[in-house]
């Protein structure tokens, strides 16, 4: 097989990020579900960013963070992802390049417009979301380029993005190719409720070892399984896929694989600010080393601590030197 271009290639939501500050009463006037992600339409989205206050607005999207993370690690990246050509679908694709990652698909001429999230942070560092996944939505097979899946050592796909019929399909094509090629994949499920919309799928893909790596927190693990006592739901899925990792927050992390069973801690930091990209930073964390070829326990340590990076601050994206935030917290 010969050498990958790169590392990892991931596909997953253009989306711009809109994060503020609110307080608990601004969640419950607004009617909002409190540290959940929620998919709304144009109206809603309208009418929220009318209540947001000042706004950071950055470049986001679950898969997009984590490849965001891993290329400032110095991993070598491609994104495959749908922005409109309107504005903020040219910051998206600005600011993804810009942080060394390559971005080819062609911006999405009229309606709708770019996606963005709206996240309101309260004061104990929980972020709500509010999703309007517009042009996101409409992301072709036809983008996925043959060559650019295979010459990836690891696929990585965003579950956000299994809802809509032309990614969905656009991602099975892409899962074809990286099997065919001896690459593999990895999958994040997301989300609950979207377990709750598309589990069947996520485990026939996982019964039919087409899952490599799978990432879940222990929420969406118990939702996937059936299973309410983490140990059983890891027992009820560690067989099927070769690693398994998956979050606990404050409790640190667990991975699973080949009957190996590691487990690292949260990483102490002073002060929780926004949880905003947490899980999306560990998997950058622990695929680092695992393209490397580090041990597992070596993957959670490193995912673990780009996580504590990203929740001391607003945004889900680095604001400290991740490569030598990193290498002192190694050691």
């Amino acid at each position: 097989m010969p050498d990958p271009e790169y590392d990892v290639l991931a596909i997953g939501n253009a989306i711009i990020d809109v994060i503020a500050r609110c307080e608990d009463e601004a969640i419950e006037r607004l009617g909002l579900a409190k540290g959940g992600m929620t998919l709304i339409d144009t109206d809603r989205a309208v009418e929220l960013y009318d209540a947001m206050g000042s706004a950071l607005e950055i470049s986001g999207g679950s898969a997009a963070n984590t490849l965001a993370g891993l290329a400032a690690l110095g991993v070598k990246c491609a994104f495959v992802g749908q922005v409109a050509d309107d504005q903020l679908g040219a910051i998206f694709a600005h600011d993804i390049r810009a942080g060394g990652i390559d971005f080819t698909v062609p911006a999405r001429a009229g309606d709708p417009p770019t996606a963005r999230c709206l996240i309101f942070v309260t004061p104990d560092g929980q972020r709500t979301m509010n999703t309007f996944l517009g042009a996101s939505l409409h992301l072709p097979p036809a983008s996925v380029s043959d060559e650019q899946i295979a010459n990836a050592a690891v696929l990585y796909l965003e579950g956000y993005l299994w809802d809509p019929e032309e990614p969905r399909a656009a991602m099975r094509k892409a899962i074809e190719i990286a099997r065919a090629a001896g690459r593999k994949v990895a999958f994040t499920p997301s989300e609950s409720f979207v377990i709750e919309r598309h589990g069947d799928d996520f485990r026939d893909l996982i019964a039919k070892g087409q899952i490599d790596i799978l990432f879940a927190n222990e929420h969406e693990l118990a939702t996937l399984t059936g299973k309410d006592d983490f140990d059983d739901g890891i027992a009820a899925i560690a067989d099927d896929v070769p690693v398994l990792v998956i979050t606990r927050s404050d409790k640190g992390a667990v991975a699973v694989s080949n009957g190996e069973r590691a487990q690292v801690p949260a990483e102490p930091i002073e002060k929780v600010v926004d949880t905003t990209g947490a899980g999306d930073l560990f998997a950058a964390g622990f695929l680092y080393g695992h393209v490397r070829g580090q041990s597992l326990e070596q993957c959670l340590r490193l995912g673990a601590i780009c996580a504590s990076e990203i929740i001391s601050h607003y945004g889900a994206r680095a604001e400290a030197n991740l490569k030598a935030f990193v290498a002192e917290k190694v050691g």
